[in-house]
């Protein structure tokens, strides 16, 4: 399919118009459905059955459902996917997990959350994204890399089915399938009962076919393309690390999918805040704030590179493919989560300047 393409482009081009364009409808879509962990955990851990809550459940049973069901009908093969085929770290993904569930609490949006609202003039997610991505670069090649290496090592799993959670448990695509049908009702029951607006239900699900859309992209490109092609969708904590070391290093990289995620969903997010008009610039308003949104986005970057993945890479992206170590981190992310909340926020007297409530518009 893509083969004409890659002969009048070049195939790192394509690769990483191909990451633009996937960014760009993430970008989009969770900017209109205000698609947000940290709020949906917080609903959650509060027992709030709110719309934050299902605009997560239907963009995450979305793209479960859509990858497993191209899986089914033999149009993508994820048993290449590096959250399968690779060895992995049951020890990284639970720390990390809960060390990113904790951190996006404290930074009031997770990586993806973060980028959407730097797009749309909120200084504070730009100066924490800025933060997330220098510590998870230092933790994947820099002074952090030494304890990362050693919480990964405490506790390894080998690739292949002793990755994949289903296979565990002796199911395959028919039940991968069917459990993710059951995810999708559930996602349309709570978007039903906290009478969620069409808009945001469709843009919620909009979000999820991304996933779905960066997973058949690279995957037709690997069938198209006579040099090797990693198969994989969307994740934040590997592209913005690798952004930062290009505007800081040099220029002169190659190009690929990855690389496109970053800019895409900015340009997505700025262009759905500029048609609804809210593009606006917001700032710090203590010091006190401010060091709560550094102290996160450390907490986020180091826990993103421990666990293999942020929110989207490996709570969805990852769980999408029934990868057990991502599930572990999408475990340990609402865990984290919840304790910070109940510990940090909860635990603390109201004040006027105290953190936004579940159903507030969740800006960082």
């Amino acid at each position: 399919m893509l083969t004409s393409v890659v002969d009048l482009v070049g195939e790192d081009l394509l690769s990483w118009l191909g990451g633009l364009a996937v960014g760009s409808l993430f970008g989009f879509f969770a900017q209109r459905s205000r698609f947000c962990l940290r709020a949906a955990a917080i609903e959650f851990s509060r027992g709030v059955s709110g719309q934050r809550l299902a605009v997560w459940l239907l963009t995450f049973a979305a793209a479960l459902t859509g990858t497993q069901l191209f899986v089914a009908l033999g149009w993508l093969d994820v048993s290449n996917a590096r959250q399968l085929a690779q060895q992995g770290s049951i020890s990284g993904a639970l720390i990390g997990g809960v060390m990113f569930g904790c951190g996006m609490v404290l930074a009031r949006g997770c990586a993806s959350r973060l980028l959407v609202l730097s797009a749309n003039g909120n200084l504070r997610a730009l100066l924490s994204g800025l933060v997330f991505a220098v510590t998870a670069q230092a933790a994947w090649r820099g002074l952090l890399s030494p304890a990362r290496e050693w919480l990964t090592g405490l506790w390894l799993v080998d690739g292949g089915p002793s990755r994949d959670i289903m296979s565990l448990l002796g199911g395959a695509t028919p039940e991968k399938l069917a459990f993710s049908a059951v995810w999708l009702l559930a996602g349309f029951a709570f978007a039903f009962h906290s009478r969620l607006p069409p808009r945001l239900l469709w843009s919620a699900l909009l979000t999820g076919v991304a996933v779905v859309a960066g997973w058949v992209f690279t995957y037709q490109l690997a069938e198209a393309s006579f040099s090797p092609v990693t198969l994989k969708s969307l994740t934040f904590s590997g592209p913005s690390a690798d952004v930062l070391m290009l505007v800081l290093n040099s220029p002169h990289v190659r190009l690929d999918f990855d690389l496109g995620i970053v800019p895409g969903v900015f340009l997505g997010s700025l262009v759905a805040a500029a048609w609804a008009r809210e593009l606006r610039l917001e700032g710090f308003s203590d010091g006190l704030g401010m060091r709560r949104y550094l102290i996160g986005a450390v907490l986020m970057g180091f826990g993103a590179m421990l666990a293999g993945g942020c929110a989207v890479g490996a709570g969805i992206t990852g769980a999408s493919v029934f990868a057990l170590t991502a599930w572990i981190v999408l475990v340990g992310m609402w865990l984290g989560a919840g304790l910070t909340d109940l510990i940090v926020d909860r635990g603390l007297p109201r004040r006027a300047s105290a953190s936004p409530a579940v159903g507030d518009r969740g800006n960082a």
